[in-house]
């Protein structure tokens, strides 16, 4: 893939997270907080929040190692398969590292 089609991906990938996060963002956010379901998980399991999204985003990882297996078996692939799939384990990153800044109390990197 050359450098113009790949910049292209990544373009496309985060318009389409940004879309998906957004959209969320009324099902999820409670007192303002976009965080705060894995916050509540983590009190109700007394873990760490980011504990917490981890276990959350671990069906989203086993998901892109059976995409990655499904490759391996040669098996047909959709592409809105990837998208989903690729797109959900970015954006729990994502959220992570927003817990991650919010703990922290780091900037937001620009």
């Amino acid at each position: 893939m050359d450098t113009e089609k790949f910049m292209k991906l990544v373009e496309a990938r985060f318009k389409h997270s940004r879309a998906v996060l957004s959209r969320k963002n009324e099902e999820y956010t409670r007192g303002g907080d976009k965080l705060h379901n894995f916050k509540r998980a983590g009190a109700m399991q007394g873990i760490s929040a980011e504990k917490a999204l981890i276990g959350m985003a671990s069906k989203h990882i086993v998901s892109v190692f059976d995409l990655a297996d499904d490759v391996e078996r040669l098996d047909t692939i959709e592409p809105e398969y990837v998208e989903e799939k690729i797109g959900d384990a970015i954006n729990y990153l994502l959220l992570l590292e927003a817990l991650l800044c919010e703990r922290y109390g780091w900037e937001v990197l620009e």
